[in-house]
């Protein structure tokens, strides 16, 4: 099978979708792998290492769209539809649920779009969306304390505080591989951390695993508003896989949180937790509405590209050897890999995904 890495051209995205060495062991299977130039040099991959692997380094992106498999990291731009074909494989983060004029133009073009957010572990999960969502919650209370900051808007606290001075308070809602890491990193900081869960399984992990510094509440409107509106930080980590994530904080209760405190809303490519986000990117990270700082970057990963690249070429490369060893066969032969097709011919193919869209 012809399999393609383009060069991602979203904002300040820097991670490549397939390392050298990934490329070498599809070569040797009897694929031709196509690289677009300068794809992995900002990670540290250059077109030397891949000719190196026996991949094809083309000068633009053309020859990489039209191969079979297109491989890649983040969602297709504009001007990358307009390059897709009838009957080609799409391999990505795809996140419709939250862009749907993306999705119509999946199904107009006919591909087989599969989304990395959905496809299933053997032992259960969701092995290609866990490490990026291991770092984006790593990198969320950063995010947040850099919000604080007066400069942007911020209520001017020090998330760790000082001796005989307060640390800020952060909020995680939602308990899963976001939620953890960012109450790991939060603690970390020095900050003081509460836990928003639905579960009580979710809630004694993190007890367990953190003890007495972190506080644990149960997920209900009453318990979300109370502490929303005593956090410097919110960290919106809650999600539905293939779904928009739920709308937990209204614009009502954004105006119960302090000025100059902050939202970091992870879940912002699956449509956001509130109902004032909107999608930002790393060159102009955040915005203020009712006096809230807000940031919404939709591919924080991007920001440590080296490590989000090893990781996520680490989960993803089995998945692509087997696509390129049989192609859409390989989602018959595998119920998890199937698990992640939300677009094929002309049609929306997840459930939750169609239910969200309303059309497919």
């Amino acid at each position: 099978m012809h399999i393609g890495i383009p060069k991602e051209i979203k904002d300040h995205e820097y991670r490549v979708a397939l390392t050298p060495e990934g490329a070498r062991s599809l070569v040797d299977a009897g694929h031709i792998v196509s690289v677009e130039t300068r794809a992995g040099a900002a990670v540290g991959f250059g077109d030397d290492a891949y000719r190196a692997a026996g991949a094809t380094v083309v000068p633009d992106a053309a020859g990489v769209w039209a191969s079979e498999l297109v491989v890649k990291v983040k969602e297709p731009q504009p001007q990358e539809t307009q390059r897709l074909s009838a009957g080609q494989l799409l391999f990505c983060y795809l996140h419709l649920a939250a862009a749907p004029s993306l999705a119509r133009d999946l199904m107009t073009r006919g591909v087989s779009a599969i989304a990395y957010e959905t496809v299933v572990g053997p032992a259960g999960g969701l092995p290609l969306l866990q490490p990026m969502s291991d770092i984006a919650g790593r990198l969320a209370p950063q995010m947040g304390a850099l919000g604080l900051h007066s400069s942007h808007g911020g209520n001017g606290k020090l998330i760790s505080g000082l001796p005989g001075v307060a640390p800020a308070h952060v909020l995680v809602i939602g308990g899963g591989v976001v939620g953890m890491a960012a109450v790991r990193t939060a603690i970390g900081l020095g900050a003081r951390v509460t836990l928003i869960d639905r579960l009580r399984d979710k809630l004694a992990q993190a007890e367990t695993l953190f003890g007495a510094r972190v506080e644990t509440r149960f997920s209900s409107p009453d318990a979300i508003a109370e502490c929303v509106a005593q956090a410097d930080i919110v960290i919106g980590a809650a999600q539905i896989p293939g779904r928009h994530a739920p709308r937990l904080i209204s614009l009502d209760l954004l105006r119960r949180m302090g000025a100059g405190s902050v939202l970091v809303d992870v879940a912002i490519d699956q449509g956001g937790i509130a109902e004032t986000s909107r999608p930002t990117t790393h060159s102009d990270p955040f915005f203020t509405v009712e006096g809230v700082v807000h940031y919404c970057v939709t591919n924080m990963p991007g920001a440590v590209a080296r490590t989000a690249t090893e990781a996520l070429t680490h989960a993803t490369l089995p998945y692509v050897q087997a696509l390129a060893a049989q192609g859409l066969e390989a989602l018959a032969a595998d119920p998890g890999l199937h698990a992640g097709l939300h677009v094929h011919a002309g049609k929306i193919m997840h459930a939750g995904l169609a239910l969200d869209l309303k059309f497919g």
